[in-house]
Protein backbone atom coordinates (compact mmCIF):
# COMPACT_ATOMS: atom_id res chain seq x y z
CA UNK A 1 0.00 0.00 0.00
CA UNK A 2 2.90 2.47 0.76
CA UNK A 3 4.26 1.91 -2.70
CA UNK A 4 1.00 2.52 -4.28
CA UNK A 5 0.61 5.58 -2.18
CA UNK A 6 4.04 6.74 -3.05
CA UNK A 7 3.18 5.81 -7.02
CA UNK A 8 0.33 8.04 -6.69
CA UNK A 9 2.18 10.93 -5.33
CA UNK A 10 5.22 10.42 -7.85
CA UNK A 11 1.84 10.80 -10.67
CA UNK A 12 0.78 14.17 -8.95
CA UNK A 13 4.26 15.47 -8.50
CA UNK A 14 5.04 14.55 -12.65
CA UNK A 15 1.49 15.85 -13.65
CA UNK A 16 2.06 19.04 -12.12
CA UNK A 17 5.11 19.85 -13.99
CA UNK A 18 4.50 17.98 -16.89
CA UNK A 19 1.33 20.18 -17.51
CA UNK A 20 2.68 23.29 -16.32
CA UNK A 21 6.33 23.36 -17.97
CA UNK A 22 4.79 20.78 -21.16
CA UNK A 23 7.52 17.84 -20.06
CA UNK A 24 8.50 15.76 -17.76
CA UNK A 25 5.27 13.09 -16.66
CA UNK A 26 6.97 10.28 -18.73
CA UNK A 27 10.86 11.07 -17.52
CA UNK A 28 9.90 11.24 -13.98
CA UNK A 29 7.19 8.15 -13.44
CA UNK A 30 9.19 5.85 -15.71
CA UNK A 31 12.84 6.82 -13.78
CA UNK A 32 10.73 5.64 -11.07
CA UNK A 33 9.62 2.39 -12.18
CA UNK A 34 12.91 1.56 -14.22
CA UNK A 35 14.61 2.10 -10.31
CA UNK A 36 12.31 -0.70 -8.72
CA UNK A 37 13.73 -3.26 -10.78
CA UNK A 38 10.71 -3.12 -14.24
CA UNK A 39 11.98 -3.78 -17.70
CA UNK A 40 12.27 -0.87 -20.00
CA UNK A 41 9.53 -1.72 -22.12
CA UNK A 42 6.83 -2.64 -19.09
CA UNK A 43 7.77 0.31 -17.56
CA UNK A 44 7.14 2.80 -20.55
CA UNK A 45 4.14 0.57 -21.27
CA UNK A 46 2.74 1.69 -17.97
CA UNK A 47 3.48 5.31 -17.98
CA UNK A 48 1.76 5.32 -21.31
CA UNK A 49 -1.30 3.58 -20.50
CA UNK A 50 -1.63 6.26 -17.57
CA UNK A 51 -0.96 9.12 -19.74
CA UNK A 52 -4.29 7.93 -21.63
CA UNK A 53 -6.14 9.50 -18.91
CA UNK A 54 -3.61 12.27 -17.45
CA UNK A 55 -3.28 13.89 -21.22
CA UNK A 56 -6.79 13.45 -21.18
CA UNK A 57 -7.60 15.24 -18.20
CA UNK A 58 -4.58 17.82 -18.97
CA UNK A 59 -5.91 18.56 -22.40
CA UNK A 60 -9.36 18.80 -21.39
CA UNK A 61 -8.26 22.04 -18.48
CA UNK A 62 -5.19 23.34 -21.01
CA UNK A 63 -8.56 23.70 -23.02
CA UNK A 64 -11.01 25.04 -20.53
CA UNK A 65 -7.95 27.95 -19.96
CA UNK A 66 -7.87 28.41 -23.69
CA UNK A 67 -4.08 27.17 -23.69
CA UNK A 68 -4.02 25.13 -26.94
CA UNK A 69 -4.14 25.51 -30.78
CA UNK A 70 -5.80 22.64 -32.30
CA UNK A 71 -4.31 23.02 -35.48
CA UNK A 72 -0.90 22.10 -34.33
CA UNK A 73 -2.19 19.59 -32.19
CA UNK A 74 -3.67 18.15 -35.50
CA UNK A 75 -0.12 18.54 -37.29
CA UNK A 76 1.94 16.94 -34.96
CA UNK A 77 -0.41 14.75 -32.93
CA UNK A 78 -0.83 12.66 -36.19
CA UNK A 79 2.43 12.07 -36.75
CA UNK A 80 4.05 11.48 -33.53
CA UNK A 81 0.72 8.77 -32.64
CA UNK A 82 2.86 7.33 -36.20
CA UNK A 83 6.53 7.69 -34.44
CA UNK A 84 4.90 6.17 -30.99
CA UNK A 85 3.31 2.92 -32.45
CA UNK A 86 6.84 2.74 -34.18
CA UNK A 87 8.74 3.29 -31.19
CA UNK A 88 6.76 1.28 -28.75
CA UNK A 89 6.79 -1.69 -31.10
CA UNK A 90 10.79 -1.10 -31.58
CA UNK A 91 11.34 -0.93 -27.61
CA UNK A 92 9.51 -4.15 -27.18
CA UNK A 93 12.30 -6.11 -28.87
CA UNK A 94 15.29 -3.81 -28.60
CA UNK A 95 16.69 -1.59 -26.21
CA UNK A 96 17.86 2.13 -27.59
CA UNK A 97 20.01 3.22 -24.41
CA UNK A 98 23.24 3.67 -26.95
CA UNK A 99 21.27 6.42 -28.24
CA UNK A 100 20.34 8.31 -25.07
CA UNK A 101 23.47 10.69 -25.09
CA UNK A 102 22.87 12.18 -28.19
CA UNK A 103 19.32 12.70 -28.36
CA UNK A 104 20.26 14.46 -24.58
CA UNK A 105 23.17 16.44 -26.22
CA UNK A 106 20.74 18.01 -28.88
CA UNK A 107 18.14 18.45 -26.11
CA UNK A 108 20.77 20.30 -23.89
CA UNK A 109 21.48 22.72 -26.90
CA UNK A 110 17.93 23.53 -27.21
CA UNK A 111 18.07 24.05 -23.40
CA UNK A 112 20.47 26.32 -23.44
CA UNK A 113 18.75 28.29 -26.41
CA UNK A 114 15.72 28.67 -24.70
CA UNK A 115 17.29 29.43 -20.83
CA UNK A 116 19.24 32.49 -22.42
CA UNK A 117 16.54 33.66 -25.18
CA UNK A 118 13.83 34.08 -22.17
CA UNK A 119 16.06 35.19 -19.51
CA UNK A 120 17.99 37.71 -21.46
CA UNK A 121 15.61 38.74 -23.82
CA UNK A 122 12.11 37.63 -22.45
CA UNK A 123 9.04 36.38 -25.20
CA UNK A 124 10.67 36.08 -28.73
CA UNK A 125 8.05 38.26 -30.70
CA UNK A 126 9.37 38.79 -33.74
CA UNK A 127 7.77 35.41 -35.29
CA UNK A 128 4.95 35.51 -32.26
CA UNK A 129 1.26 35.10 -34.03
CA UNK A 130 2.85 33.25 -37.23
CA UNK A 131 1.17 29.75 -38.21
CA UNK A 132 3.23 26.75 -37.39
CA UNK A 133 4.05 24.88 -40.64
CA UNK A 134 3.06 21.29 -41.05
CA UNK A 135 6.77 20.33 -42.74
CA UNK A 136 8.58 21.48 -39.40
CA UNK A 137 5.44 20.32 -37.13
CA UNK A 138 4.61 16.63 -39.27
CA UNK A 139 8.75 15.35 -38.60
CA UNK A 140 9.14 16.91 -34.71
CA UNK A 141 6.13 14.98 -33.84
CA UNK A 142 7.19 11.38 -35.65
CA UNK A 143 10.70 12.13 -33.82
CA UNK A 144 9.40 13.20 -30.44
CA UNK A 145 6.81 10.44 -30.98
CA UNK A 146 9.42 7.76 -31.25
CA UNK A 147 11.69 9.05 -28.69
CA UNK A 148 9.17 9.16 -25.99
CA UNK A 149 7.95 5.56 -26.71
CA UNK A 150 11.24 4.28 -26.92
CA UNK A 151 12.80 6.48 -23.84
CA UNK A 152 9.48 6.25 -21.63
CA UNK A 153 9.07 9.89 -21.85
CA UNK A 154 10.33 12.59 -24.38
CA UNK A 155 7.23 13.86 -26.23
CA UNK A 156 7.72 17.18 -24.28
CA UNK A 157 11.47 17.65 -23.77
CA UNK A 158 11.44 17.49 -27.68
CA UNK A 159 8.76 18.71 -28.65
CA UNK A 160 8.31 21.68 -26.36
CA UNK A 161 11.86 23.43 -26.61
CA UNK A 162 11.80 23.04 -30.47
CA UNK A 163 8.48 25.13 -30.99
CA UNK A 164 9.04 27.38 -28.10
CA UNK A 165 13.00 28.08 -30.13
CA UNK A 166 10.72 28.98 -33.59
CA UNK A 167 9.29 32.05 -31.33
CA UNK A 168 5.92 31.87 -33.17
CA UNK A 169 3.52 30.67 -29.87
CA UNK A 170 3.25 31.87 -26.28
CA UNK A 171 4.98 29.44 -23.95
CA UNK A 172 1.41 28.81 -22.31
CA UNK A 173 -0.12 27.57 -25.87
CA UNK A 174 2.65 25.42 -26.82
CA UNK A 175 2.40 23.86 -23.61
CA UNK A 176 -1.03 23.67 -24.11
CA UNK A 177 -1.03 21.93 -27.42
CA UNK A 178 2.00 19.36 -26.84
CA UNK A 179 0.01 18.63 -23.74
CA UNK A 180 -3.12 17.87 -25.48
CA UNK A 181 -1.31 16.17 -28.67
CA UNK A 182 0.11 13.60 -26.20
CA UNK A 183 -3.27 12.08 -25.45
CA UNK A 184 -2.76 10.50 -29.17
CA UNK A 185 0.98 9.23 -28.83
CA UNK A 186 0.41 8.16 -25.37
CA UNK A 187 -2.86 5.71 -27.21
CA UNK A 188 -0.65 4.86 -30.04
CA UNK A 189 2.35 3.86 -27.67
CA UNK A 190 -0.12 1.89 -25.28
CA UNK A 191 -1.21 -0.22 -28.50
CA UNK A 192 1.85 -1.05 -29.48
CA UNK A 193 3.63 -1.78 -26.26
CA UNK A 194 0.02 -4.09 -26.35
CA UNK A 195 0.99 -5.77 -29.19
CA UNK A 196 4.79 -6.32 -28.27
CA UNK A 197 5.38 -7.43 -24.91
CA UNK A 198 1.07 -8.14 -23.73
CA UNK A 199 -0.74 -7.25 -21.11
CA UNK A 200 0.85 -9.87 -18.52
CA UNK A 201 3.75 -8.07 -18.37
CA UNK A 202 1.85 -4.74 -16.67
CA UNK A 203 1.00 -4.38 -13.37
CA UNK A 204 -2.35 -2.38 -13.69
CA UNK A 205 -2.89 -1.25 -10.21
CA UNK A 206 0.43 0.76 -10.61
CA UNK A 207 -1.59 2.07 -14.77
CA UNK A 208 -4.41 3.04 -11.49
CA UNK A 209 -2.31 5.22 -9.02
CA UNK A 210 -0.13 7.17 -11.53
CA UNK A 211 -3.42 7.48 -13.30
CA UNK A 212 -5.18 8.85 -10.44
CA UNK A 213 -2.03 11.25 -9.36
CA UNK A 214 -2.08 12.88 -13.12
CA UNK A 215 -5.70 13.43 -13.38
CA UNK A 216 -5.53 15.02 -9.82
CA UNK A 217 -3.02 17.74 -10.60
CA UNK A 218 -3.94 18.24 -14.28
CA UNK A 219 -6.66 21.09 -13.64
CA UNK A 220 -4.33 22.64 -11.35
CA UNK A 221 -1.19 22.78 -13.87
CA UNK A 222 -3.31 24.48 -16.02
CA UNK A 223 -4.13 27.02 -13.89
CA UNK A 224 -0.08 27.74 -13.16
CA UNK A 225 0.67 27.81 -16.96
CA UNK A 226 -2.45 30.48 -17.98
CA UNK A 227 -1.13 32.95 -15.40
CA UNK A 228 2.80 32.17 -14.92
CA UNK A 229 4.52 35.34 -17.06
CA UNK A 230 5.86 33.80 -20.47
CA UNK A 231 9.56 34.76 -19.44
CA UNK A 232 9.15 33.50 -15.86
CA UNK A 233 7.24 30.02 -17.54
CA UNK A 234 10.86 29.88 -20.66
CA UNK A 235 13.77 30.08 -17.79
CA UNK A 236 11.97 27.62 -16.15
CA UNK A 237 11.89 25.15 -18.62
CA UNK A 238 15.17 26.15 -20.59
CA UNK A 239 16.37 24.78 -16.73
CA UNK A 240 14.66 21.75 -16.30
CA UNK A 241 15.86 20.65 -19.80
CA UNK A 242 19.34 21.39 -19.13
CA UNK A 243 18.88 19.84 -15.60
CA UNK A 244 17.43 16.94 -16.97
CA UNK A 245 19.74 16.09 -20.10
CA UNK A 246 22.79 16.97 -18.22
CA UNK A 247 22.44 14.40 -15.67
CA UNK A 248 21.50 11.92 -18.93
CA UNK A 249 25.13 12.70 -20.02
CA UNK A 250 26.76 12.95 -17.10
CA UNK A 251 25.41 9.05 -16.07
CA UNK A 252 26.13 8.10 -19.77
CA UNK A 253 29.19 5.76 -20.90
CA UNK A 254 30.88 9.17 -22.80
CA UNK A 255 31.63 10.58 -19.62
CA UNK A 256 30.59 8.25 -16.91
CA UNK A 257 30.92 11.25 -13.71
CA UNK A 258 31.66 9.86 -10.40
CA UNK A 259 29.07 10.58 -7.70
CA UNK A 260 31.24 13.70 -6.35
CA UNK A 261 31.56 15.30 -9.65
CA UNK A 262 28.16 14.58 -10.48
CA UNK A 263 27.00 16.51 -7.22
CA UNK A 264 29.01 19.44 -7.78
CA UNK A 265 27.54 19.87 -11.28
CA UNK A 266 23.85 19.67 -10.28
CA UNK A 267 24.67 22.34 -7.26
CA UNK A 268 26.35 24.92 -9.32
CA UNK A 269 23.03 24.23 -12.44
CA UNK A 270 20.82 24.43 -9.57
CA UNK A 271 22.23 27.92 -8.71
CA UNK A 272 22.62 29.32 -12.25
CA UNK A 273 18.62 28.52 -12.67
CA UNK A 274 17.51 29.37 -9.78
CA UNK A 275 19.65 32.81 -10.39
CA UNK A 276 18.15 33.19 -14.03
CA UNK A 277 14.14 32.57 -12.81
CA UNK A 278 15.38 35.46 -10.21
CA UNK A 279 16.83 38.01 -13.24
CA UNK A 280 13.00 36.91 -15.13
CA UNK A 281 10.76 37.44 -12.34
CA UNK A 282 12.80 40.69 -11.84
CA UNK A 283 12.47 41.81 -15.41
CA UNK A 284 9.03 41.02 -15.78
CA UNK A 285 7.72 43.13 -12.78
CA UNK A 286 9.93 46.09 -14.48
CA UNK A 287 8.26 45.59 -17.02
CA UNK A 288 4.59 45.50 -15.67
CA UNK A 289 5.45 48.37 -13.75
CA UNK A 290 6.47 50.64 -16.98
CA UNK A 291 3.07 48.96 -18.69
CA UNK A 292 1.43 50.49 -15.91
CA UNK A 293 2.69 54.07 -15.88
CA UNK A 294 1.73 54.59 -19.96
CA UNK A 295 -1.74 53.20 -19.29
CA UNK A 296 -3.29 55.96 -17.16
CA UNK A 297 -1.71 58.20 -20.15
CA UNK A 298 -2.87 55.92 -22.98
Amino acid sequence: MRSLILLGLVGFAAQLVDGSLGMAYGVTSTTLLLAVGVNAAAASATVHLAEIGTTLASGVAHWRFNNIDWKVVAKIGIPGAVGAFAGATFLSNLSTESAAPIMSLILLTLGLYILIRFTAFGLPKKNLGKPMRKRFLAPLGLLAGFVDATGGGGWGPVGTPAILASGRMEPRKVIGSIDASEFLVAVAASLGFLFGIGSENIDFAWVGVLLLGGVIAAPIAAFIVRYVAPRILGSAVGGLIILTNVRTLLRSDWIAASGAVQTVVYVVLALVWAGAIVYSVGEHRKTKAAEAELTPAA
